[in-house]
């Protein structure tokens, strides 16, 4: 299986403020058909835009890491079979979220998964 992550950015879901209950019960159903189906890593919200960074030498400052118009809203992460399974679970928490979502491959790193193993 392959992990991809979903996601979509701040200020993309856009729908009336009367509707939050609505949207936030779709998602969540759409999260809870994902763990039945054993496919759910994590996922979650972002509140509000604050960032800090944290730099090589330990540092902590205000970011962001680079000034960009584009901030990070929310994600999910699932494990599946395909790109196309993958697809198919952003175009579920699209509909749930009234927004596009944004899939990109994580990379597989078998050091990592060794390492998870041993825990």
């Amino acid at each position: 299986m392959t992990r991809y992550f979903i996601s979509f950015n701040d200020g993309d879901m856009t729908f009336p403020e009367e509707d939050f209950a609505d949207v936030g019960k779709a998602a969540h159903a759409v999260m809870a058909e994902a763990i039945g189906a054993g496919v759910w890593v994590h996922g979650g919200g972002f509140m509000g835009y604050s960032p800090t960074v944290v730099s090589g030498d330990g540092t902590v400052s205000l970011g962001p890491l680079q000034e960009s118009l584009v901030h990070l809203g929310g994600f999910a992460i699932v494990d599946v079979n395909s790109d196309a399974e993958a697809s198919e679970w952003a175009r579920k928490i699209a509909v749930a979220c009234r927004c596009s979502q944004e899939v990109r491959r994580i990379m597989d790193d078998p050091e990592q998964m060794d390492l998870l193993k041993k825990q």
